[in-house]
């Protein structure tokens, strides 16, 4: 009973002493999973003070970057109305230089005025003889040639006139043959009251431009050139008046006929045909009586009178002054 009594308790001290030594060895494991949570927690710890360190410092950094932006804003603001100002200048040098060279480009073209000057000789032949048909239609717009060749030939003819008529007539013609004064006379009616007529008939709502206001009252003259050719020639005034009244007066009509077709409304259709009528016919009257007179006059005003220049002339000695010299010598003769 006692030896198995002691192989028993042999047997259990040596599963107690099993139990300590596995007990000690999870008391170990133990102490190393207390040693590895406290390194896990003291790293989360530190990984958690670093995340806040970063996190004040991108908070700084953010901070610093705006008041440095705040700043520049501030400081800068003279320096970038003065940028956005030489810009600005800049640009606009640019875009006035661009538009510039772009007009003079434009009108150093000839391209552009071919079409205007685009036409036949049969065409103008028969344009002038339109001109002094006066139109019967006038519910529908007439049509206007468009072109710039015939009227401008018939203000250089117009021209040549008048410096025929001056020197036919008794106009004292001085300082050559006064072309530069036909010439403004001439080219100032046909651009002048072109340009007076187009405004009359943009105001009156006439469906006209500016190039056709200058073909039609260039065409126009076409009636003025026939009465001061004939009338300067055969020297009339009762000629003149027919003339005037027949020649000039058909190609007016026909001007007044084109801007009856093309305007509407009664009151537009009076001021605007009354006023070219009455320029029209006025223009040749004045050309006729008148146009001379005023060049006289202006050359007197300019230069002066037209007075013979001084020259010498031998007169006679008279009879008594040779009998006082005859004496004269006698009695000095006496004397000595």
């Amino acid at each position: 009973m006692a030896a198995p009594g002691g192989r028993s308790g042999a047997a259990e001290w040596g599963g107690f002493e099993d139990n300590v030594q596995g007990g000690g060895s999870a008391v170990i494991d133990m102490e190393n999973m207390d040693d590895t949570s406290g390194s896990s927690f003291e790293d989360m710890g530190e990984m958690h003070q670093r995340m806040k360190e970063e996190e004040e410092e991108e908070a700084e950094g953010e901070a610093g970057a705006a008041e440095e932006e705040e700043d520049g804003e501030f400081l800068g603001v003279k320096g970038l109305r003065g940028q956005l100002g030489r810009q600005v200048a800049d640009q606009m040098w640019q875009a006035g230089k661009r538009q510039a060279s772009r007009a003079f480009s434009l009108y150093a073209n000839i391209d552009i005025l071919r079409p205007y000057f685009d036409v036949e000789p049969v065409q103008v032949r028969a344009r002038l003889l339109e001109s002094m048909i006066p139109v019967k239609m006038i519910n529908f717009p007439q049509k206007i040639a468009g072109e710039l060749y015939g009227p401008l030939m018939l203000v250089f003819t117009l021209v040549a006139i008048l410096l025929h008529g001056m020197k036919t007539s008794d106009t004292i013609i001085r300082e050559g043959t006064l072309m530069g004064t036909a010439i403004g006379t001439c080219f100032g009616y046909w651009l002048g009251v072109s340009s007076f007529l187009y405004f009359l008939a943009y105001l009156c709502n006439a469906q006209i431009t500016l190039v056709q206001m200058l073909s039609l009252l260039g065409y126009g003259l076409f009636g003025h050139c026939i009465t001061l050719f004939v009338t300067y020639n055969i020297h009339f005034h009762s000629l003149f008046y027919i003339f005037w009244l027949g020649v000039g007066g058909l190609s007016t009509l026909r001007m007044v006929a084109v801007l009856l077709s093309r305007t509407v409304g009664h009151t537009q259709r009076l001021i605007l045909c009354g006023t070219l009528a009455a320029l029209h016919m006025l223009f040749l009257l004045y050309l006729h009586f008148a146009y001379h007179k005023v060049v006289e006059g202006i050359l007197d005003t300019l230069e002066g009178p037209n007075v013979p220049p001084f020259q010498r002339v031998a007169r006679d000695i008279p009879v008594v002054s040779n009998v006082v010299l005859n004496t004269t010598a006698k009695s000095v003769a006496l004397t000595l």
